[in-house]
């Protein structure tokens, strides 16, 4: 039995939510936000025809709710599969699968997101909170308003920017549309949904954290891996001591760690750094999943159509 056409812009929408059910939150938002543009351009087009008119024709050309649903979920899977990154090597071997995250890609890229992490920290911590401050200055003036609006819709670009990054170089799924503008609303009205807005408050907590969480991300990122590196370079600058070329190691306590410190303790440390490095890569690619995780709970949007 057909079910009968939404009658109204806003219950298509709501359908639509219904209808892709536990499918990915940042799919659902992408999902309603194209809808919502085709649908009032549609309605906007025909403007002798009343909204309820339109939708019954729109059911039958863009499709059903559930049909559209159904079709997003079938592209969803198909844009993933084939931008996915080609899988790691997974050997049967505990010992292969510990050092088959070299063949990982989404480590290397988590490591570059680490690294970068720092830049991107600063620059939203500081917008953030010359934003915040500049708006509550500006709040008995006239330009209060108006400011405050613009800074609201900075955090919601720059949201959508981490999430590109978020998703390309940690591999997890976030949004690629905002939320479609509200239309027909009042400015008092528009505020009010801002402020009560669980997404406005967690957009402003994430990328504040950010500075905090670059700072360890750099530093994580960048003195384990050189930590690493430089047991790894023991038996090398061992064998430029032994033939007179170089003098350079790590020292604690008048206790030599690199050259001069000997050929066994040299391979030993040597041998360390390789096992070291590997559960670095481990790490990193560990924090770059909990950093996705973190990003999509504050950054995408959850509230009803």
């Amino acid at each position: 039995m057909n079910r009968p056409a939404p009658r109204s812009i806003d219950q298509y929408l709501r359908e639509l939510k219904s209808a892709l059910g536990n499918a990915d939150p940042a799919l659902i938002q992408d999902a309603l936000y194209d809808a919502e543009e085709y649908l009032r351009a549609e309605v906007a087009s025909h403007p002798e025809k009343s909204e309820a008119d339109v939708l019954e024709i729109i059911a039958s050309t863009y499709g059903a709710p559930d049909e559209v649903a159904s079709a997003y979920r079938m592209t969803e899977a198909q844009v993933s599969a084939a931008l996915s990154p080609p899988k790691p090597l997974r050997p049967d071997s505990r010992i292969g699968r510990f050092f088959a995250i070299y063949s990982d890609s989404r480590a290397w890229t988590a490591l570059f997101y680490m690294v970068l992490s720092l830049a991107t920290g600063i620059v939203y911590f500081t917008l953030v909170v010359t934003g915040v401050a500049l708006s509550a200055g500006f709040a008995i003036l006239i330009i209060g308003i108006p400011f405050f609006l613009l800074f609201i819709g900075l955090t919601r670009i720059l949201s959508l920017a981490e999430g590109r990054l978020v998703e390309g170089l940690l591999g997890v799924r976030m949004p690629r549309r905002g939320q479609y503008p509200a239309r027909g609303v009042s400015l008092f009205k528009r505020i009010q949904t801002m402020l009560t807005d669980r997404r406005t408050w967690t957009t402003i907590l994430y990328l504040l954290l950010m500075l905090p969480l670059g700072i360890v991300y750099f530093t994580v990122a960048v003195a384990g891996g050189a930590l690493s590196l430089g047991f790894i370079a023991s038996p090398v600058a061992e064998l430029l001591h032994l033939l007179g070329v170089a003098s350079v190691g790590i020292q604690i306590e008048d206790h030599p760690l690199g050259a001069g410190a000997g050929i066994p303790l040299a391979l030993f440390l040597g041998a360390l750094g390789v096992v070291t490095l590997t559960v670095y890569f481990h790490v990193i690619r560990w924090l770059g999943n909990l950093h996705g995780q973190l990003a999509k709970a504050l950054l995408v949007a959850r509230d009803g159509v």
